[in-house]
């Protein structure tokens, strides 16, 4: 089942706390991705449902991957 409803809020990586273990790629790779320094980034804020999104912040090791209220 898709998600339907607008997302109120978009994931980031704080870079300073990544450990640049790919997790988060493996898990949601419409939606993040590795950066030339090693270290994941938020490419398509709005690539894959919220759930995905949570599944891959529950699976980063440092828990490095946070929500915050999309900007307008």
């Amino acid at each position: 089942m898709v998600d339907s409803k607008k997302n109120n809020r978009i994931a980031y990586v704080d870079q300073n706390e990544c450990t640049g273990c790919e997790a988060c790629v493996v898990e949601t790779p419409k939606v993040f991705r590795m950066t030339s320094d090693g270290l994941a980034e938020v490419y398509n804020t709005h690539g894959d449902t919220e759930q995905k999104i949570q599944d891959a912040m529950r699976g980063c090791p440092v828990s490095c991957i946070h929500w915050q209220d999309e900007r307008k």
